[in-house]
């Protein structure tokens, strides 16, 4: 145990006591032995081909016991080192719990973003893999049964579901919000008086002698029919959109259990539904009309499948979960306190002019003063009122600002993540694990070997065989074997071998 070891990380060399490596059992250094692969015995020390700066907090958590964060690698890179070591990242010592969360965090806005980007795979062949096992036609797709329905459905379906996929796309979304932008307007212009006309009704009244006395009325009012014939043009773009989109969807129950689809085809039913209710009911109940009419206007949220910044806002709101059921829980429990004392506190002194009948009454008021809106309609006119009024407004304003940093903090990270993706190359160079580049090199061999034992006997010779290089096609992220072999020159003293890689 007292025997010294000699360790070799990335080239940087550190000693140490077997005792000391002793400390944490079932690790990778705890079972070091000189019959291991990776030992040196003429230079007697283990060579780990591992980042050095983190195996330096590695080795001295075996020394002290403590494992702390280094500030100057990447959290994911921390916890992949980790976990060649055997070891956990939960042993972190508590003053970097901090970032390590932080890296976890950003990790986790990473994959949000992820699923965000429709186009994230460069490769053709994988991005089409992908699509195939989104339809769920992998396996016919990898035994090569490829349909003319299998080549259009996802093409019709990127059209209206992905605006970023194609420029056609593009264009068929910018008509979507187009259409989307003329109904709400619409909508929104037909309830303006000056777009209204009078709906009258006559009556006539017959007077003593006989004169008849005529009589017009104005009842109420309805907009204009240029309105109408708006609201039927764009009502037919979303018929066919939703159509189009539920024919060519990859799967009817992901469709039916998407938000923003439910949203689509309820407005769209309400258009009909108003429509024959109109043309079939003679005296239509005006509420259930208008409540029909209000459900189009939730049409604005499908404005955030066609922009990203709409999209991050709802993320950062469900990252943000926690925070707002928190703010929601102490402005109810702040609203219920301050109405109970002002209802009590306006009734301990004369006051003629009392506004708090009830503590419901209370809650209004209690409601409006937290949020710092403060209608006037209700006033405390006493002085204990005025003193809970005062106490209520301070406390709405902390109880406000408190959990808004972290909301924002949270935006800020998906925002500034969103961006540097956007400035990011798309084509990035690929890196081959280890294991396959040894398997390369021993398919290599192989095929040289033969050669090579014929070389030796017959003298001189060029033997030209088609092989399996280790050739990186930086465009198309993939090996390539096309065109290329390799000739050997073999002497009859050679030891080794020399390869000629042509193109």
């Amino acid at each position: 145990m007292d025997e010294r070891i000699v360790l070799n990380v990335g080239g940087v060399r550190h000693e140490t006591y077997q005792a000391t490596l002793k400390k944490i059992p079932a690790t990778r250094l705890s079972r070091l032995t000189p019959s291991l692969a990776n030992f040196d015995p003429l230079l007697n020390e283990y060579f780990f081909d591992r980042h050095p700066a983190v195996f330096s907090m590695i080795l001295n958590y075996y020394r002290t016991g403590k494992l702390h964060y280094p500030t100057d690698v990447c959290g994911p890179l921390f916890e992949e080192e980790l976990q060649y070591w055997g070891l956990d990242a939960s042993d972190t010592e508590p003053c970097c719990w901090m970032q390590l969360l932080h890296a976890k965090d950003t990790q986790e806005t990473l994959a949000v973003l992820d699923r965000m980007d429709a186009d994230h795979e460069d490769d053709p062949q994988l991005r089409e893999q992908d699509t195939m096992k989104k339809f769920g036609w992998e396996e016919d797709y990898f035994q090569g049964k490829r349909t003319r329905w299998m080549k259009l459905k996802p093409q019709v379906w990127s059209l209206f579901d992905e605006p970023y996929s194609s420029q056609a796309a593009k264009f068929i979304a910018g008509i979507s919000v187009l259409f989307i932008f003329i109904s709400i307007f619409s909508f929104c212009l037909k309830t303006h008086q000056s777009f209204r006309l009078p709906v009258l009704t006559g009556q006539n009244i017959t007077m003593p002698g006989g004169f008849i006395q005529s009589s017009i009325e104005r009842v109420s009012t309805e907009p204009l029919p240029i309105f109408g014939q708006i609201e039927m043009l764009c009502n037919i773009w979303f018929t066919l959109e939703l159509i189009i989109r539920f024919v060519f969807c990859p799967s009817k129950v992901r469709f039916f259990k998407s938000p923003l689809n439910m949203i689509d085809l309820v407005a769209t039913l309400s258009f009909y539904a108003d429509a024959m209710m109109v043309r079939v009911v003679e005296d239509e109940p005006k509420d259930v009309v208008e409540f029909l009419s209000m459900i189009r206007i939730f049409r604005l949220f499908k404005l955030t499948q066609h922009h990203q910044g709409l999209q991050i806002l709802i993320h950062t709101f469900r990252a943000s979960a926690k925070e707002l059921i928190l703010l929601v829980f102490f402005l109810i429990l702040g609203i219920v306190i301050f109405a109970a004392l002002v209802y009590y506190a306006e009734k301990m002194e004369a006051n003629p002019n009392n506004q708090f009948q009830s503590i419901p009454l209370g809650l209004w008021w209690a409601i409006c003063t937290m949020t710092t809106v403060g209608y006037g309609d209700m006033t405390p006119h006493t002085s204990f009122g005025r003193l809970v009024g005062s106490l209520c407004a301070v406390m709405g304003v902390l109880t406000i600002a408190l959990p808004v940093p972290v909301i924002v903090s949270n935006f800020a990270m998906f925002y500034s993540h969103n961006q540097a993706r956007d400035k990011l190359p798309k084509r990035r160079r690929r890196v081959l694990p280890v294991e396959q580049i040894r398997l390369q090199a021993r398919r290599h061999a192989a095929v040289l070997e033969p050669s090579a034992s014929q070389g030796g006997l017959g003298g001189n010779s060029a033997v030209r065989r088609r092989n399996m290089p280790i050739l990186i096609d930086e465009g198309t992220n993939s090996s390539s074997t096309t065109g290329v072999d390799t000739v050997v020159k073999l002497g009859p003293s050679e030891t080794a071998i020399t390869t000629t890689v042509i193109s």
